[in-house]
């Protein structure tokens, strides 16, 4: 039975928001998450400031006892705040991948100042780097939506290629 919109979760839905969040499972994701972001940001040529501000803005000692763990695969937790920050870069390298066959035209995107209204004419690497969750949270929003065929500008290689008419849609008749 579907539960009516703003209800509690119960039952076996709420223990599994709990098991999602607990701390075993943040230990679990929190080593391969921190490595991951760590490859990403080398490809992304980020600074070190420009890291710490995309993890929240932890203290340096802080940030640098991460990577230390991290990178020598001991034990580390990190908050969930952390965790999703992580998961948001995770998602814009993985929608760059799917948008762009050639991984440096990802990383070009990121650098270029770009006409979309949410980036105002900066390029998307500044809103990641802003240091909010929200920021980070809307370059993903707008990347999952270009790969999901939502309107983004051509790129190079597809700015020559002329559009498809109407002919070229081919309809074989069955609903889906």
């Amino acid at each position: 039975m579907d539960r009516p919109p703003g209800s509690p979760r119960s039952g076996s839905a709420a223990r599994t928001d709990i098991a999602r969040f607990a701390t075993a499972n943040r230990r679990r994701l929190s080593g391969p998450g921190l490595r991951a972001f760590l490859a990403i940001a080398d490809l992304w040529g980020l600074t070190e400031e420009q890291r710490q501000l995309i993890l929240g803005y932890p203290a340096r000692s802080t940030y640098h006892g991460w990577v230390k763990k991290a990178r020598e695969r001991r034990g580390i937790t990190l908050n969930l705040d952390v965790l999703m920050r992580i998961s948001a870069v995770l998602g814009i390298y993985k929608g760059l991948r799917i948008l762009f066959a050639d991984e440096d035209k990802g990383v070009e995107w990121l650098q270029r100042p770009h006409k979309a209204r949410v980036f105002g004419g900066a390029p998307p690497i500044e809103l990641i780097t802003s240091g909010t969750q929200d920021a980070l949270m809307t370059v993903r929003r707008f990347v999952d939506a270009a790969c999901d065929g939502l309107y983004m500008a051509p790129s190079s290689d597809e700015r020559d290629t002329p559009p498809y008419d109407d002919s070229e849609i081919i309809f074989d008749g069955t609903d889906d």
